[in-house]
C-alpha cells in the first residue's frame, strides 16, 4: 500500500515537471503475511523477504545498467537489502569502487536473529549489508559485504535497543543521531554525512525511512519516535544530497496509509524525494 500511496501523492507527475523522464516499472509481487509462515519467529517471514528483496535487486540493478536512477518505493525497509545490494553490484561493475550509503532513519536497522527482541527482519536490513546475518538477505546479489563501514553514515537514529547499540558501535559505521543534529545544526550534518559517504565511491545510495521525521509531520509510519527531523531539515538534508551530485539510487520507505492521515506521509516522502532529486527553490 505505500507506493500507491505514493503514486496518489503525485510522485510521478512532480517529478515529471523536473524535466526528468519517469518510467514506472510497477509493483512487485508481495506475498500477505497470511499466506506465508513465519519458518523462525528469529527473523519472521524472512525466506518470503528474500524473495521479494532478490527482485528488487534484480529490477534495481536493470535500472541501474541502463543508466537511469533507480527510486524504490515501499513499504517495508527490508527492501534496502535489494536496493543496495544493487548499488553496490552496479558500482563495482562499472567503476570497481565502492558505494556509499546514506542510511536516514529513526533506528539503527543492525539487529540480527541473534539480537533481535521482536524478529521483524525490517530492523535488520543494514545488518545483513554490512555482514553475514540473516544469512537470506546477506546473500543475495552472491557479494556480501554490499558496503563497508567507512562509507555508511546513519542519520537521525534515536531509538536503539540496547544490544543493537553495542551492534553499532562495534561496526564502526557514522553516526550522527538527533542530539548531533541539534546541536551543530542540519546543514552541518548533511555536509559532513556527504562527505564520508561520497569520498572514494562511486555514489551515494540514499536509503530514507520516512520514521526519521517527527511523528507530527509523518505519523503514517510502523514505528514513529518522537523527536525526529522537522519539515525544513528534512527538506535541508535532501537538497544538501541534491546538491553534491553524488546520489545515484533512492529508497523512500515505511510509508504506511492505514496509519496515516489524509495521506501526509506519502505527500511528505514525495516531497522529500523532488527535493532529492535537485528541485529547485529559485
Amino acid at each position: 500500500m505505500g507506493p500507491s500511496a505514493l503514486r496518489i501523492a503525485g510522485l510521478a507527475e512532480r517529478l515529471a515537471r523536473l524535466d526528468l523522464t519517469v518510467v514506472d516499472k510497477g509493483d512487485l509481487p508481495t506475498p500477505i503475511p497470511e499466506t506465508e509462515k513465519e519458518h523462525d519467529d528469529r527473523k519472521k517471514y524472512v525466506r518470503a523477504i528474500e524473495k521479494v528483496c532478490t527482485k528488487v535487486y534484480q529490477t534495481a540493478l536493470e535500472s541501474l545498467v541502463e543508466g537511469a536512477m533507480p527510486l524504490l518505493l515501499g513499504g517495508d525497509h527490508s527492501l534496502g537489502a535489494g536496493s543496495v545490494g544493487a548499488a553496490s553490484a552496479w558500482a563495482k561493475q562499472t567503476s570497481d569502487k565502492p558505494i556509499g550509503l546514506l542510511w536516514v532513519d529513526a533506528h539503527g536497522d543492525m539487529n540480527t536473529p541473534a539480537t533481535t527482541t521482536s524478529g521483524n527482519v525490517h530492523g535488520m536490513p543494514l545488518a545483513a549489508l554490512l555482514g553475514k546475518e540473516p544469512a537470506e538477505l546477506a546473500r543475495i546479489g552472491g557479494m556480501s559485504p554490499k558496503v563497508q563501514p567507512a562509507h555508511v553514515v546513519l542519520i537521525g537514529v534515536r531509538n536503539l535497543d540496547e544490544r543493537e547499540k553495542v551492534a553499532v558501535r562495534d561496526s564502526h559505521v557514522h553516526v550522527f543521531t538527533m542530539k548531533d543534529i541539534d546541536r551543530q545544526g542540519i546543514a552541518s550534518i548533511a555536509e559532513q554525512a556527504v562527505k564520508l559517504a561520497g569520498a572514494g565511491t562511486a555514489g551515494i545510495h540514499v536509503s530514507l525511512d520516512m520514521d526519521v521525521c517527527d511523528p507530527a509531520i509523518a505519523p503514517g509510519v510502523g514505528t514513529p519516535v518522537k523527536g525526529g527531523l522537522d519539515y525544513r531539515e528534512a527538506h535541508t538534508l535532501m537538497e544538501i544530497i541534491a546538491d553534491s551530485g553524488l546520489i545515484t539510487s533512492l529508497d523512500i520507505v515505511e510509508v504506511n496509509p492505514t496509519l496515516d492521515v489524509r495521506n501526509q506521509t506519502a505527500q511528505l516522502g514525495a516531497e522529500l524525494a523532488l527535493s532529492a532529486l535537485g528541485m529547485k527553490i529559485l
